[in-house]
């Protein structure tokens, strides 16, 4: 297979859309700004989705589903929610198509009496539902999550980091208490950072988003942020606390234990697809997709080599009792026994697919009871004896997933800078990465520091950076410093 490849250092972007083209992970649709999932790509998010239900489930939470058109009247009962969604949202005016010479056109007459919204998010609809579930503290707390599609309709796409329409899924609870909904917030706050970490491989910094940027409608939003190979801060998933905002808007009270009627308190959550484009971008390299093993669908590839009947035969007996004994250990495999493909071609398509190990079997090692083995991540390969092969595989796997996230934390502190001066932040930020600094609070500082120097305040971080100092830019007082960075 000839190299498809831009360069990482020659053009990032390119390298980028080259390595989901030759993975086969999704295509351009033919809807400005949608995109096909191909089978690879989806396979992924399977496996994303499979691990974060189980987080959810086991934090208490159920699956449920809500329609996806939300009347345009559900959408201004919140103020700002609405004004935060409204360059945003796709209307549907009509409900039907006539036939005519050349084709259809959309029916006059079928104009609907109220305009619906293809659900940019859910908040709306699903507070109108909940209150008609909940009439006393009996019935809290409710803890719903939604797996769906959702459509923002975005003027600058890019496959998986912004598309139109996107997969995800969304959290919405409703509590008794302010404390029970913060406390849930960041709850799934940490559930989204362990996932990140412990599946991803993807290190991140979790943080509280400025005014001007927390999710519209809501009273605090928290990230996870991380940071990609380009040195570009990515927001890999948001929890909001929403106070009593969407309990007023559709008027849900509860009554308490003391007869009193009072509003509940809510938290929404959610992650898309766009954390396959974090995937591609903190772990892959020029020759392609690299994968942690642990959202791998294919965990390990097996591919023969032979020159005749004798010989297929042969290997593909051996590999059969190491398939069998890798599939034992919990391990996905592919016997790759394609004709007509040579086993150098086989090598750099599951290469650039991202498969995390790779073991070839030819004539000779079924003579020595041997196996090459190549690992994905670091390109590194040996022999190892078939005995044992499907333990020291899984450690393998093991090894892979850990020295992953070790890498890519190892190369975001790398990136993590500290200042306190704005001249300093200005030549620093060319270089990309994270930047800790003082800031004063205020939005005409903030918007001024992206202004001249495209950065954002990507969080307010719940680390310990809460040492006092005063603004970069202004020099007034400041009680911690802030992360900046450049972002998708």
């Amino acid at each position: 297979m000839a190299k498809r490849i831009t360069n990482r250092a020659d053009d990032y972007s390119q390298w980028y859309l080259d390595v989901i083209k030759e993975a086969k992970l999704a295509d351009h649709s033919p809807v400005r700004g949608c995109m096909v999932i191909r089978p690879n790509g989806f396979s992924i998010w399977e496996k994303m989705k499979a691990a974060l239900d189980t987080m959810f489930k086991e934090t208490g939470h159920e699956n449920a589903y809500f329609p996806l058109f939300i009347p345009k009247s559900f959408l201004s009962r919140e103020a700002q929610h609405v004004e935060g969604f409204a360059k945003e949202c796709a209307v549907i005016t009509h409900s039907r198509l006539k036939s005519v010479d050349n084709g259809v056109e959309v029916d006059p007459e079928s104009k609907l009496e109220e305009e619906l919204i293809v659900r940019p998010t859910s908040e709306t609809i699903i507070w109108d539902a909940y209150r008609g579930w909940i009439q006393s503290y009996r019935d809290l707390p409710i803890l719903i999550n939604q797996w769906a599609n959702v459509v923002r309709w975005e003027m600058r796409t890019r496959l998986f980091l912004r598309t139109m329409e996107f997969l995800w899924q969304e959290g919405h609870t409703a509590h008794a208490t302010e404390q029970e909904a913060v406390e849930e917030t960041l709850q799934m706050l940490e559930v989204y950072r362990t996932f990140a970490e412990e599946y991803m491989a993807m290190p991140v910094i979790t943080g509280v988003k400025t005014e001007s940027e927390r999710f519209a409608g809501a009273v605090d939003t928290y990230c996870i942020e991380a940071l990609m190979q380009d040195g570009k801060a990515l927001q890999a998933g948001t929890s909001h606390f929403l106070g009593q905002n969407f309990a007023k808007a559709f008027d849900v009270k509860f009554q308490d234990r003391d007869g009193e009627h009072k509003y509940v308190w809510a938290s929404s959550w959610g992650v898309s697809t766009r954390l396959i484009g974090g995937l591609i971008m903190t772990h892959s390299d020029d020759n392609g997709l690299v994968l942690p093993p642990k959202l791998a669908p294919v965990q390990v590839v097996v591919v023969p080599i032979y020159k005749n009947d004798e010989e297929k035969l042969a290997v593909a007996e051996y590999a059969a009792e190491l398939i069998t004994r890798l599939k034992h250990s919990g391990i996905s495999v592919k016997y790759d026994d394609r004709e007509n493909y040579k086993p150098g071609w086989k090598f750099a398509e599951h290469e650039a697919q991202g498969v995390p190990v790779r073991v070839a079997i030819g004539p000779r090692d079924v003579q020595n009871g041997n196996l090459e083995v190549a690992r994905r991540d670091t390109l590194e390969k040996n022999i190892r004896p078939m005995e044992g092969a499907a333990e020291s595989i899984a450690e393998l796997l093991e090894t892979i997933q850990n020295e992953m996230l070790q890498r890519a934390r190892q190369r975001m502190n790398e990136a993590t800078r500290i200042t306190d001066s704005y001249h300093d932040f200005k030549r620093t930020i060319e270089d990309g990465g994270f930047i800790y600094a003082h800031w004063d609070g205020t939005a005409d500082t903030e918007t001024l520091i992206k202004e001249e120097t495209k950065a954002t305040i990507r969080c307010i971080p719940l680390d310990d950076f809460a040492e006092p100092g005063h603004c970069m830019v202004t020099g007034k007082p400041s009680a911690r410093r802030v992360l900046f960075a450049r972002s998708y």
